[in-house]
């Protein structure tokens, strides 16, 4: 075998890399002699991951309802791993902070879109009957949809309106997670009596949610780019990238959910009370709990006006 110059040159490359980390080279290359070929199935881990759907039932379009929310559980996963890119990355550009906010928009368009899955692709009387299986679980407990909203903003805009007050950066974190918007969802704050939902899902996740915000307290989206000088915070590319991504999550998003969940848990005008528990339409309206990640790029009155034209 003739040894071309790039030859060469691939092999003083791997020589560098392996000798970086104390391994021999040859030692890799004869490994390769025995390696089987990566296939398709075995590199994307095929018959794992279609062999996750487990239906409690059966009814046939439970598996649509298992299958979406997987879908959804990926999609999330991509954003928090585009956010954490930000987050990481010390000196940011205007074209590298838009870039991926864009990223990550698309995938919660590809998100919002994708609920006429559910919307048309689930009947009604089907999904009546096996959701009765899912009690108390709840969509709430998404842990990383919650991680997408810690690494987004500041803490104090997740904070419930009505504390938002109370709590500044002082609060020590398991306070101030005791008053997330989400919490109304599950907790009486006059008796501070939790629901079976909120209370499993805080056993669960709760401390691994007190590091993560910890984490993303100076790291955060919205404090990345509080960090950039003036000039930068200005470029229009950046803020409408900021605009977009705040108003598709805590809007476009949120209502496309809001307006599925419509579709099958109203009877007669009446709401049926969510599989955990929740007071799901006023949970879910971004007029009641006003979520905005960003409120530095949005005007005085589009801050009145949130969710309310909608």
């Amino acid at each position: 075998m003739e040894i071309t110059p790039n030859t060469k040159k691939l092999l003083e490359q791997l020589e560098k890399k392996y000798a970086a980390i104390g391994q021999d080279m040859e030692t890799h290359l004869e490994g390769l002699l025995y390696g089987e070929p990566m296939t398709y199935w075995d590199y994307i881990q095929t018959d794992a991951l279609l062999n996750l759907q487990v239906q409690r039932t059966t009814l046939p379009d439970e598996m649509v309802f298992i299958m979406y929310h997987q879908v959804n559980e990926l999609l999330f996963k991509m954003i928090l791993w585009e956010i954490s890119q930000v987050s990481h990355t010390a000196d940011i550009t205007v074209e590298f902070f838009s870039t991926k906010l864009m990223r990550i928009s698309r995938y919660f368009d590809m998100l919002t879109s994708s609920f006429t899955i559910m919307g048309d692709g689930m009947e009604v009387a089907q999904y009546m009957k096996f959701r009765t299986t899912l009690t108390p679980a709840s969509g709430f407990q998404s842990a990383q949809y919650r991680k997408i909203e810690f690494a987004s903003t500041d803490l104090i805009n997740l904070i419930d309106a009505r504390f938002r007050d109370t709590i500044d950066r002082n609060t020590p974190y398991e306070h101030a997670l005791e008053h997330l918007y989400w919490q109304a969802a599950g907790k009486d704050y006059e008796t501070g009596k939790k629901s079976y939902l909120l209370t499993a899902f805080e056993e669960k996740y709760k401390n691994e949610f007190i590091a993560f915000t910890e984490e993303y307290n100076t790291i955060n989206l919205y404090a990345k780019f509080k960090q950039l000088p003036e000039s930068i915070k200005q470029d229009p590319k950046l803020r409408d990238a900021m605009r977009h991504y705040d108003f598709t999550v805590n809007i476009t998003w949120v209502m496309a959910h809001y307006n599925a969940a419509n579709k099958y848990l109203k009877i007669n005008d009446e709401a049926v009370e969510a599989t955990g528990g929740s007071e799901w339409t006023k949970y879910m309206h971004p007029k009641y709990q006003r979520r905005i990640f960003f409120p530095e790029v949005w005007t005085a009155q589009e801050l009145k006006d949130w969710g309310t034209n909608v």
